[in-house]
């Protein structure tokens, strides 16, 4: 069931709000645009929809786009401790069902790429082609992020331990999000604002709003194996891998994974969050890849017809 909604936080004026009830929980989505290809966007650590309010605009011109709160984010449901990537890409697959509207593009960031690969492998009939920002996957490089001796990050471990991070960051969501998680892998200056920070910690302040958090990260440390073993059949699906901060890493973690064809981009002076420093050049990547992958099916439909 999906019902419209007033916001509860930030919006803009072209998208509208909606609830979606799936197993377990509530998922709150905004839309925008009302013809062409449908694009679901998914967000990554620490933010929500909110992160695509820059990009959504450029791309409704000329799509169907929804923007999601993973649970546990923004103002979907709080998860819960068994909550994992494998929950939040059931909870997109019932998503896509109730809005009738697959296959879509899906393009997802960051820490939403397990539940992104898990979604195209469990039901590739939701997914048309993948578009990866600054992403990566557990078994293919991603782990290697959790090791500090080796320049991995403190916050991977604090986030994957029971308790800790209720402990360490309850009453510091603002601070935690506008002294280190945005500034440390930010480029472009005032892209991200008071505004936007406020925003983004106004759901970690949630009673257990940080389990989502805690659970995909969790995940992270546990899934490379399956995901080897998942990488033996490749997806065979077009995608797009943009690096920003991370570089070529995206695109050398789609190779593992991605049987059809992977176009690349690297934007220069761009940082980690390349929706909010950088939504013009990622939407004119975005719509070349989806202008390409248009056209490639509908010539392999002419010719299936033929």
């Amino acid at each position: 069931m999906i019902r419209d909604v007033t916001p509860v936080g930030r919006t803009i004026a072209e998208v509208q709000h909606h609830i979606a009830d799936v197993t377990g929980g509530a998922l709150h989505f905004v839309s925008a645009g009302s013809d062409g290809p449908v694009i679901l966007l998914v967000h990554g650590f620490p933010e929500s929809w909110w992160a695509f309010h820059k990009l959504i605009p450029l791309l409704a011109e000329t799509n169907r786009v929804f923007a999601v709160d993973l649970r546990g984010f923004g103002d979907s449901s709080v998860a819960g401790a068994d909550f994992s990537s494998a929950v939040a890409a059931n909870d997109l697959h019932e998503l896509i069902a109730a809005l009738d509207v697959g296959p879509v593009h899906l393009a997802g960031q960051d820490i939403a790429g397990g539940t992104l690969y898990r979604l195209a492998s469990d039901h590739p009939d939701d997914v048309e082609s993948i578009i990866a920002t600054e992403m990566g996957l557990a078994g293919f490089g991603l782990e290697g992020l959790g090791d500090i001796t080796h320049g991995g990050s403190w916050h991977i471990g604090a986030l994957a331990a029971p308790g800790i991070a209720e402990i360490l960051f309850s009453g510091r969501e603002y601070e935690l999000l506008a002294t280190w998680a945005f500034p440390s892998m930010t480029a472009v200056e005032g892209s991200i604002d008071d505004a936007d920070l406020s925003e983004f910690s106004r759901a970690f302040s949630r009673e257990g709003g940080w389990n989502g958090a805690v659970g995909l990260y969790r995940s992270m440390l546990a899934e490379g194996e399956d995901f080897r073993a998942r990488a033996e059949t490749p997806l065979p699906i077009p995608a797009l891998a943009v690096g920003g901060f991370g570089g070529s890493f995206t695109a050398g973690t789609l190779a593992h994974v991605v049987g059809g064809p992977i176009d690349a981009v690297e934007l220069d002076g761009v940082g980690h969050y390349v929706a909010l420093e950088a939504p013009e050049r990622l939407a004119a990547a975005m719509l070349r890849f989806l202008a390409t992958v248009t056209r490639d099916a509908g010539f392999r439909s002419r010719l299936g017809g033929e």
